[in-house]
C-alpha cells in the first residue's frame, strides 16, 4: 500500500438562512478557519446555499443550477484556499415547484468533482420534505480522492439507511461525508450521534457529519474514526473541528475486524 500523509478533514457548523450571499460569506470564514487548522477537506451542512424553515416556495425560488453562483463561488474558494469543499445546495430541476437537495464537492482546481442528490427524503417525524424536493435517482455512489483517501457523500436522513453507506463503501470509500440539517426533537441528538458512530463501525470507515447549529439543527457536528471513536466534534456553536484521517488506520481496523469480508449479503436497489 502506498504511504500517504494523513488528510485533514473538517466539519463546519453554522445555520444557513435565506440569504445566499450571506451564507457564502459565512462559508468563506469557516473554510479559512478550517484551512488554517490544517484541513484538506471541509464538510458544510445540507442546505448550505439557502435554508428556510419550513420548506416552501420561497426556498424553491432560490434553487440554482450546478453552474450557478453558489457552485462557482464555492469552487473559487476551494481554489483560493487549495482545499476541497463539500456542501449542500438547493438545485434547480425541471419541476418549477420542487428542487433537488444536492451535495456538491469542489476541488482546489475549481472543478466539480462529485454531486449527489438526496435519495431518502425526510418524510418522517411530522415533516414532508418530498412536498418540495425531488428524490435523487438510485445511481452509483459519487466518490472522489484526496491524498490517497477515497471520499463518498450522502446526506442527513440517508444515514438512517445503512445500505446507503454500505454501497458507498463497496464503491471504495474510506471516508463518508454527511452534510445534514438534523432537526431537533426528542432523542434526535442521540439518534444523530448513534447513527454516525454505527455507520463508521459497521463499515470500518471515517464518517464526518456536519449539521446546522440550533435552534433548528442539533449541532454536534463530529468526525468518527473506523473503530467508532469520536476524534473531533463541536457542541452547538458556529465553528469548525478538524481530525486527521489515514488509510493506515482504516486498514488496521479492517484487519482486526474483517466484517466487510465476512459478510454474506450484498446491497441491491429496491424496485
Amino acid at each position: 500500500m502506498t504511504e500517504h500523509a494523513p488528510i485533514g478533514i473538517a466539519v463546519a457548523q453554522f445555520a444557513p438562512d435565506a440569504d445566499v450571499e450571506a451564507n457564502l460569506l459565512d462559508i468563506r470564514v469557516l473554510a479559512e478557519r478550517a484551512a488554517d487548522r490544517g484541513a484538506d477537506v471541509v464538510v458544510f451542512p445540507e442546505y448550505s446555499s439557502a435554508f428556510i424553515n419550513p420548506l416552501g416556495p420561497e426556498l424553491v425560488a432560490r434553487a440554482e443550477p450546478l453552474d450557478g453562483v453558489f457552485v462557482e463561488s464555492l469552487a473559487g474558494m476551494a481554489q483560493d484556499l487549495g482545499i476541497h469543499l463539500v456542501a449542500g445546495m438547493v438545485e434547480r430541476t425541471g419541476d418549477s415547484s420542487r428542487f433537488s437537495n444536492t451535495i456538491i464537492a469542489v476541488s482546489p482546481q475549481a472543478e466539480l468533482v462529485a454531486s449527489y442528490r438526496k435519495q431518502h427524503l425526510y418524510d418522517a417525524f411530522g415533516q414532508t420534505e418530498s412536498d418540495y424536493v425531488v428524490a435523487g435517482d438510485l445511481s452509483d455512489p459519487e466518490t472522489f480522492t484526496v491524498g490517497g483517501l477515497r471520499m463518498g457523500i450522502q446526506t442527513c436522513y440517508d444515514i438512517r439507511f445503512p445500505e446507503v453507506t454500505r454501497r458507498i463503501v463497496d464503491a471504495g470509500a474510506e471516508v463518508v461525508l454527511v452534510p445534514a440539517e438534523w432537526v431537533r426533537g426528542p432523542l434526535k441528538e442521540h439518534h444523530w450521534k448513534t447513527l454516525i458512530t454505527a455507520r463508521a463501525i459497521e463499515n470500518a470507515v471515517y464518517v464526518a457529519g456536519a449539521d446546522h447549529t440550533p435552534p433548528i439543527g442539533v449541532g454536534n457536528s463530529m468526525i468518527v474514526d473506523p473503530a467508532g471513536v469520536q476524534v473531533a466534534g463541536i457542541g452547538v456553536e458556529i465553528d469548525v473541528a478538524v481530525a486527521f484521517a489515514s488509510a493506515n488506520r482504516v486498514a488496521e481496523v479492517r484487519e482486526s475486524n474483517p466484517a466487510l469480508e465476512l459478510r454474506r449479503f450484498q446491497v441491491v436497489p429496491r424496485t
